[in-house]
C-alpha cells in the first residue's frame, strides 16, 4: 500500500511548475508589445490559429488510386493516443484543413459558416470534438499562446479592482483604429502572407466602456489608459467557458437568442442605474465566450430559424448583436454539424436562401474501405482492453465487412460482385479490374458511404454479444455470435423503416458468411499444411521438374536412380491450385525460372516465401494430401483414434499460435471447417 509521502511524490512529479508559471504569465501591456514584435503569432487570428494548430502536428503525403492525398496525424488524436483517431476520411478532412487555410489568408472562407454534413455516426461530432481538444491542448504550447487582459481600477476603497475582460479580446485592440493600421503594417513587415497579423473590430462594450472612462479622466492620454491593463496569458477551455463554446438546440419554449449573444444582469441596474450601462450586462452568451475559439452548433439545422438570422451577421460581418448595445465584433469559427434529413429540408426552404448562401459544406461519409473501419471498432474493443473475454480472430472483421457492404451501391460492371467491390476499394486486386477502372466504379457511386448503416449499430451489437451468456460462459465471442446480434437486431432498428431494406442488409449478412467460411477454410488448411520442412521439400521437388521441363532435359528418381520425364502431374496439380490453366502453364514455368535466375545474378537464393502465389499453391496441395491423414470427417463425428487426435492438437496449436485463436475458438473453427468439408464429401458421395 502505497504511503502518503509516495502519493504526494507522484502528484510532485506530475506537475511542471516552470509549465504552470509560463501559463499564468501577466506583465503590462508595454511587455505584450515587445512580445508581439518578437513573436507576431502570439496575435493570430482564430483561423490562423487552427490551422497552425493542425499543421503542427505535421502530415505525411500518399497516392491512392493515382490520386495525391494528406494524412493529417491530427486527425489520428495525437493527443490521447488515438482515442477519437478518424480513419478513412483523408478527402474530406483535406477539404477541412483547405478551409482553414483559406480563412487564415483571409481569402474569404473566414465569413463562412462550416457545416459538417453526412449519416449519423459518421464521425461529424468527433472531427468537432478533436478541433476543439486540439484547441485546448495547442493553447498551452509554447508554439499556441495567446493573450487576454484585465482593468485594474481604483475602486472606492482606494485598492485597485480587477475587472476581466468579459470576451477575453486580443490586446492589440487597446490600440484605437486610426493608429492601428500603421502599426500592424509595421508588425507585418517580415511576415509572410499566411502569417500576417490582422487585428479587426473594436472592443466589445464592457472594455469599450473602460477604454472610453478612463480615456476622459486622462484627457486622451493613451498610454495612461493602457497603464490599467494587465495582460495575461489564455488557456482555451470548453469546460471553463473560455474560447470555446458548444450551442445545442432545445425546444422553442425553453430556449431564446440571449443564450447566444448574453443578457441583462438585472440585480447590477441598481447600481449603475441602467440596463444598458455593460457593467449590467453578462456576456456569457455562448457566442461572447466562444471569442478566440471555436464555437460547435449541435445539430445546427434544427435551430429555430431566430438563431440563425445571429448566425448571419456572426459569420459574414465577425459581430454579434448583445440586447441593449450595438454591434459587438467577434473572432471566432462557427461550425455546425447536420444529417440528410435536416439538409434537404434546408434545401427545400426559400426562406433560408441567406444562410444556405454563408454555409461550407463538407459531406462526411461512413468509411468505405474495410480496414479504416476494422480500426474503428478495435479501437474499443480489442483483447487488450476487453480482459477476460477473448475476441476470436475475424469477429471484428466480418461485422466491418458487413457494414461497409451496406453502404456501397450495387456494381453496374457485368460479373462484379459486391464483395469483389469491397475488396478493390480496400487496395487488394481482382482479375481484370486496374486502378483506373476503381476510380470509375468511384465515380460512378458518388453517395458511397453517405448511407447504409452507422459504426455506432456494430458497437452496440458487439457489446451485447461480449454480455451475453455464452460469452460470460466461454469467456470467448466469435463472429457467429456477433452476426446472429447483427441480424436480430436489425428487427429493432430505428433506422431500418422497410421490409425491403432489411431483406437486402440480411443478404449482405450471408455474403460476409459465406467469405468468412472461406477465409477460415484457407486457416485451417495452413494450419494443416503449415510443416516448412514438407513444404520446402514439395517445392523443392516443384522447382527441380519444372527446370527440367523449361529445358527439355529429364529428371533422376532418387528412388530408383533412373532418369525420367518430368512429372506433369505434379506440376499441374500444383498450378491448378492457383487457376492456372492448361494454356498458360509454359509462360508460369517460364516465369518461375526467370525469377530464380534474376535472383541468382543479385546473389540470392530463391525461396518459396517470396513468391506470395507460388507460397499458396504448395500449402493446398500439401493440405490435399495430408487432409485424409488427419480424417477431419471424424472429428464431426467425434469417432478420433489417439493418432488422429495428436495430429488435430497440433492443428489447433498452429491456429493458437500462426492466427491469434485460443483453445476455445481453435476447437470451434476446426469442429465448423471439418462439418464443411464433411458436407462436402457427402455430397461427392451421393
Amino acid at each position: 500500500m502505497a504511503a502518503k509521502d509516495d502519493i504526494f511524490a507522484i502528484v510532485e512529479k506530475k506537475l511542471d511548475v516552470k509549465r504552470f508559471r509560463e501559463q499564468h504569465w501577466e506583465g503590462s501591456f508595454a511587455d505584450y508589445l515587445d512580445m508581439v514584435v518578437q513573436r507576431p503569432q502570439v496575435a493570430r487570428n482564430a483561423f490562423q490559429r487552427v490551422y497552425d494548430m493542425i499543421v503542427h502536428f505535421g502530415s505525411e503525403r500518399f497516392s491512392r488510386l493515382r490520386k495525391d492525398l494528406v494524412r493529417y496525424h491530427f486527425f489520428s488524436d495525437p493527443i490521447e493516443n488515438g482515442r477519437d483517431a478518424i480513419y478513412g476520411l483523408e478527402a474530406p478532412l483535406m477539404s477541412l484543413v483547405d478551409f482553414f487555410q483559406s480563412a487564415a489568408h483571409g481569402y474569404g472562407t473566414e465569413k463562412r459558416i462550416l457545416l459538417l454534413h453526412g449519416p449519423v455516426g459518421s464521425s461529424k461530432s468527433t472531427i468537432v470534438r478533436l478541433l476543439k481538444k486540439g484547441l485546448e491542448y495547442y493553447s498551452r504550447l509554447e508554439e499556441g499562446a495567446l493573450y487576454t487582459f484585465d482593468w485594474r481600477i481604483p475602486g472606492k476603497s482606494g485598492e485597485r479592482e480587477v475587472h476581466r475582460c468579459p470576451m477575453l479580446e486580443e490586446p492589440l485592440k487597446l490600440i484605437p483604429l486610426a493608429a492601428r493600421r500603421e502599426v500592424l503594417a509595421a508588425i507585418n513587415k517580415n511576415q509572410d502572407e499566411m502569417h500576417q497579423i490582422r487585428v479587426e473590430g473594436e472592443l466589445d462594450p464592457f472594455c469599450r466602456k473602460m477604454f472610453e472612462d478612463l480615456l476622459l479622466r486622462y484627457e486622451g492620454n493613451w498610454r495612461k489608459v493602457v497603464d490599467h491593463v494587465t495582460v495575461r496569458r489564455l488557456i482555451l477551455s470548453e469546460k471553463d467557458r473560455r474560447g470555446i463554446g458548444t450551442f445545442q438546440p432545445k425546444d422553442e419554449k425553453n430556449q431564446d437568442s440571449t443564450e447566444l449573444t448574453g443578457d441583462i444582469n438585472y440585480r447590477k441596474i441598481a447600481e449603475y442605474g441602467s440596463d444598458s450601462d455593460p457593467r449590467a450586462f453578462n456576456f456569457d452568451g455562448e457566442l461572447n465566450i466562444a471569442n478566440r475559439g471555436l464555437i460547435e452548433f449541435i445539430e445546427v439545422l434544427k435551430l429555430d430559424v431566430a438563431f440563425l438570422y445571429d448566425l448571419l451577421g456572426a459569420s459574414q460581418e465577425h459581430s454579434i448583436k448583445p440586447k441593449k448595445f450595438a454591434q459587438t465584433d467577434i473572432d471566432e469559427i462557427i461550425i455546425g454539424h447536420t444529417n440528410e434529413p435536416e439538409y434537404r429540408k434546408l434545401q427545400s426552404n426559400e426562406l433560408m436562401e441567406a444562410f444556405r448562401d454563408r454555409t461550407i459544406k463538407i459531406d462526411i461519409p461512413y468509411s468505405v474501405r474495410l480496414d479504416n473501419e476494422i480500426r474503428i471498432y478495435e479501437k474499443d474493443f480489442n483483447n487488450e482492453r476487453i480482459r477476460g473475454i477473448h475476441i476470436a480472430p475475424h469477429t471484428i472483421e466480418v461485422a466491418a465487412m458487413w457494414a461497409v457492404l451496406t453502404r456501397l451501391s450495387e456494381p453496374k460492371k457485368a460479373g462484379l460482385t459486391l464483395m469483389q467491390k469491397l475488396k478493390l476499394y480496400g487496395g487488394k486486386s481482382v482479375p481484370n479490374y486496374t486502378e483506373d477502372a476503381v476510380r470509375e466504379l468511384m465515380l460512378e457511386s458518388p453517395r458511397e458511404g453517405m448511407q447504409g448503416i452507422s459504426p455506432r449499430y456494430i458497437q452496440d451489437k458487439l457489446s451485447n454479444a461480449l454480455v451475453s451468456d455464452q460469452a460470460l460462459r466461454e469467456k470467448c465471442i466469435n463472429p457467429f455470435m456477433l452476426m446472429n446480434e447483427l441480424a436480430s437486431g436489425m428487427h429493432h432498428h430505428s433506422l431500418i423503416t422497410d421490409e425491403e431494406t432489411r431483406k437486402r442488409y440480411r443478404e449482405m449478412l450471408g455474403i460476409v458468411r459465406q467469405e468468412y467460411e472461406d477465409i477460415i477454410k484457407s486457416e485451417v488448411q495452413r494450419a494443416i499444411s503449415a510443416d516448412e520442412d514438407a513444404i520446402r521439400r514439395l517445392c523443392s521437388n516443384y522447382i527441380e521438374n519444372v527446370r527440367a521441363y523449361t529445358q527439355h532435359e529429364k529428371v533422376r528418381n532418387k528412388y530408383t536412380g533412373q532418369d525420367e520425364e518430368p512429372d506433369e502431374r505434379l506440376m499441374r496439380s500444383i498450378e491448378e491450385k492457383i487457376d492456372i490453366p492448361e494454356s498458360r502453364k509454359d509462360d508460369f514455368r517460364q516465369e518461375i525460372m526467370n525469377y530464380i535466375g534474376a535472383l541468382s545474378l543479385d546473389g540470392k537464393k530463391f525461396d518459396y516465401k517470396t513468391s506470395e502465389r507460388l507460397h499458396k499453391a504448395l500449402e493446398l496441395k500439401l493440405f490435399e494430401d495430408q487432409r485424409d491423414t488427419i480424417k477431419l470427417k471424424n472429428v464431426v463425428s467425434g469417432v478420433v483414434d489417439d493418432e488422429t487426435q495428436a495430429k488435430i492438437d497440433v492443428v489447433k496449436q498452429r491456429l493458437i499460435k500462426y492466427f491469434g485463436y485460443n483453445e476455445t475458438s481453435a476447437t470451434d473453427v476446426l469442429n465448423y471447417v471439418a462439418s464443411i468439408f464433411a458436407r462436402g464429401d457427402s455430397s461427392k458421395d451421393d
